[in-house]
């Protein structure tokens, strides 16, 4: 039982990592006049890093985001709710 809850913990750590990160990209597109979510979509479909600014590390800190585990994380949220 304790290993599934450290398992459960670094798995919600990991989600919680990648929503700071989509979060900042979001964000820095926002501010630069891109639409976001346009951008973060056409980067997921095509891991092209051009569809992410450089403005604020932005590029740097999408590719640390697994787009399989990223997928994976919005399909089990979109069918929860």
């Amino acid at each position: 039982m304790d290993k599934t809850m450290a398992f459960t913990s670094v798995h919600r750590e990991r989600e919680t990592e990648m929503k700071d990160i989509l979060t900042t990209v979001y964000e820095s597109l926002q501010e630069k006049g891109y639409n976001p979510i346009n951008q973060i979509v056409g980067y997921i479909l095509s891991e092209d890093p051009t569809y992410i600014t450089t403005y604020n590390n932005a590029r740097s800190l999408i590719r640390h985001v697994d787009r399989d585990e990223l997928l994976q994380i919005l399909v089990k949220k979109y069918l929860e709710s």
